[in-house]
């Protein structure tokens, strides 16, 4: 069964597919909009302190150093929010998280995976042994 955000491309409008090549042409080349429905940009060109990035017409600096394959919000997200990309959630955020900000685990939690950091990453593994 498919999940309500992934549409079925047998039935997609004229008016979704004209959005979605909207928001890919207008997406920044250093961030990749992988599905219109995203809330998060994946980077695909590392940046660095103070570059800018244009989402939505807005020049937001950078303000850690983003590494490729990361991932950086499209728009403000509440604490509470399901991150969205693929056009699916892929997790919730943990605190705000404000345009243009770096998404990583410090903000996100995965909905179905432990969320690991360095102090307890090997003590999970430990236990499932």
């Amino acid at each position: 069964m498919l999940s309500p955000a992934v549409p079925d491309l047998n039935e997609v409008d004229e008016w979704s597919l004209e959005r979605n090549l909207f928001l890919m042409k207008n997406t920044p080349p250093q961030l990749l909009r992988l599905h219109s429905a995203d809330n998060v940009l994946t980077v695909i060109a590392t940046m660095e302190p103070k570059e800018l990035l244009e989402i939505e017409g807005m020049q937001v600096p950078v303000r850690n150093r983003l590494p490729i394959g990361h991932k950086v919000a499209a728009r403000a997200i509440g604490v509470g929010e399901k991150i969205i990309k693929y056009g699916v959630p892929i997790g919730s955020a943990t605190a705000e998280i404000a345009l243009g900000e770096h998404v990583h685990t410090h903000n996100l939690k995965s909905d179905y995976l432990p969320t690991f950091e360095r102090e307890t990453q090997s003590r999970f593994f430990e236990e499932k042994i």
